[in-house]
């Protein structure tokens, strides 16, 4: 079994935030492989449905960002799961709109949210999707762009950034973390000028 977690924060207030990347992927991934309704569970909203063969979970933690492994903790030791069975989407402010990158491990690079689930499951070795929601326009502050909503020039950028981390997310699933890396790491950013070979 294999849980989908998606970083964010509950409540209508925070839905059209860049920092409810990840919720915005897990229903994305849900609507498009038709895995069952949502229901209340290990502190979050919960789902639970085969692809392909294996069973999937996604997990939206509703404990607010700082607190999402106390959720994702729960969930691994009912279901139960190893931490390299948890996949982590969530939003990246230091890589630009438009671009996603997979890691199969590493530090929070100072993300409140997956710091707070390398502390809860004791352990770094998690596979992770970044998804790239730039800092912002001019000198904003980083909390109130990524806690302010999505610019309306920038929604289309941000609904294909959400398709092209659910591809990646397949094909972590189908393909494991090396492969996906080496497909989805090197794409130019969602919506940029394709480069004309020299002639």
């Amino acid at each position: 079994m294999r849980l989908i977690v998606g970083l964010g924060n509950p409540g209508t207030r925070y839905r059209e935030t860049p920092h409810n990347a990840g919720f915005r992927v897990c229903d994305r991934f849900a609507e498009r492989h038709r895995i069952g309704g949502e229901t209340q569970k290990f502190r979050g909203a919960f789902r639970r449905g085969r692809l392909r063969g294996e069973d999937v979970a996604v997990l939206k933690p509703q404990t607010y960002m700082n607190l999402s492994g106390e959720s994702v903790r729960e969930a691994v030791r009912y279901l139960p799961l190893e931490a390299d069975d948890v996949i982590v989407v969530y939003d990246e402010i230091d890589l630009p709109l438009g671009r996603i990158r997979i890691r199969p491990c590493g530090g929070s690079g100072g993300h409140n949210g997956v710091q707070s689930l390398i502390e809860q499951l004791g352990t770094d070795a998690f596979p992770r999707i970044r998804v790239g929601v730039g800092r912002g326009r001019g000198a904003v502050d980083p909390t109130a762009h990524l806690l302010g909503k999505i610019h309306a020039e920038e929604r289309e950028i941000f609904s294909e950034i959400v398709e092209r981390a659910v591809d990646a997310l397949e094909a972590v699933l189908e393909d494991g973390v090396d492969e996906a890396m080496n497909r989805f790491n090197g794409l130019p950013p969602v919506g940029a000028e394709p480069e004309e070979d020299p002639v």
